[in-house]
């Protein structure tokens, strides 16, 4: 067996959710949030090299020489798929590999809060899950798309780099457009899939202003779409849309937010208090006449105060579930404190 497959069963079997390949260093793995040394040989240039080459299809290895860097999609004999990033630093070759598991999971499974899933059958609209790179915005989307494909007869567009998890058809029919391989930009998918009548469009970045304008327009004209941003707070990923925009068009942005976005859902992952594993914690924003009126009066500082005091229509700050998973012993304190938006506020109500 190759070398690269040993490692990629090793990441599988000890639970690890990356891979890192880098010279001066064995193989190291990310297991619940610490880096951890696989094994005692410390890679030399030459076979980090090696290991980045076999990762990498002629295609790929020649974008490295080119541009420096190349990212893709591999498949694992279990069934699982590692998406991959091969670069050069200092001159020489590194590789991280993130494991995208196999099976989707459920709500339950994610603690994703269930005031969502009504959003889930809308017929238009705009939801936007976000949080910092690592925090589970991939396998949020992720069971979303899976638990629209199971229970709605959808035709859901995916565009994304690379692919993670791939989705077989249920009650839904899916198309998955991979940028690179299938398309040559987000941009000239976001132009194309409006002829290609989708229900749903999940985006996999919103990289760009071209990009942040198409989803809007889509979510506008009758489809449900789905994006990341790497923002964290309701609040700051308002601000963020609307920054993109030249000043000109800011209030015609924020007039058309206030209608299109049905949600903002952020997310971080904590260690477990029992240091099994990592849990996911979320803060939910719900479009209400409350909220809109928020975003078009450019008062969004305001946001985070009235989905304080709208928990009861399925709202719920970061800082207000941190407090529920710390009480509920799921997470420490020092972990709940080194999330919080407002650290010296939950400090007083733990």
């Amino acid at each position: 067996m190759s070398r690269v497959r040993e490692l990629m069963d090793m990441i599988v079997q000890r639970g690890a959710s990356d891979l890192h390949l880098n010279p001066g260093r064995p193989p190291v793995g990310r297991i619940h949030g610490e880096l951890v040394s696989l094994s005692g040989d410390v890679l030399d240039d030459a076979a980090s090299e090696a290991l980045c080459r076999e990762l990498c299809s002629a295609h790929q290895w020649e974008e490295v020489q080119k541009i420096g860097t190349t990212d893709f999609g591999v498949a694992h004999h279990d069934g699982n798929r590692f998406r991959v990033s091969v670069m050069r630093q200092r001159g020489r070759c590194s590789a991280v590999l993130r494991l995208i598991p196999s099976k989707l999971r459920s709500f339950d499974e994610i603690g994703l809060p269930d005031s969502i899933k009504p959003l889930l059958k809308k017929p238009r609209g705009l939801i936007l899950v976000t949080g910092p790179t690592g925090s589970g915005k991939t396998t949020t989307l992720a069971t979303m798309i899976d638990w629209i494909n199971r229970t709605e007869d959808a035709h859901i567009v995916t565009i994304e780099d690379p692919i993670e998890y791939y989705h077989g058809h249920h009650k839904g029919l899916v198309t998955q457009r991979e940028v690179g391989v299938d398309v040559p930009s987000f941009t000239e998918a976001m132009r194309r899939v409006l002829r290609q009548d989708p229900d749903v469009i999940l985006l996999g970045e919103m990289r760009d202003l071209d990009t942040i304008s198409a989803a809007i327009t889509a979510a506008e004209t009758g489809h449900l779409v789905f994006g990341t941003l790497h923002t964290t707070g309701a609040a700051r990923t308002v601000n963020r849309i609307i920054d993109a925009f030249p000043a000109n068009q800011q209030e015609q942005i924020r007039a058309q937010l206030s209608v299109a976005l049905l949600a903002v859902v952020s997310q971080v992952l904590l260690p477990r208090a029992d240091k099994k594993g990592r849990i996911a914690a979320f803060e939910v924003m719900l479009m209400t006449p409350a909220i809109g009126n928020l975003i078009r009066k450019n008062e969004t500082n305001k946001i985070a105060s009235t989905i304080q005091t709208s928990r009861k229509l399925g709202m719920i700050t970061l800082d207000d579930y941190l407090l529920d998973l710390a009480k509920k012993g799921l997470i420490t304190r020092e972990v709940a404190l080194e999330s919080a938006q407002d650290d010296k506020d939950l400090e007083a109500r733990l």
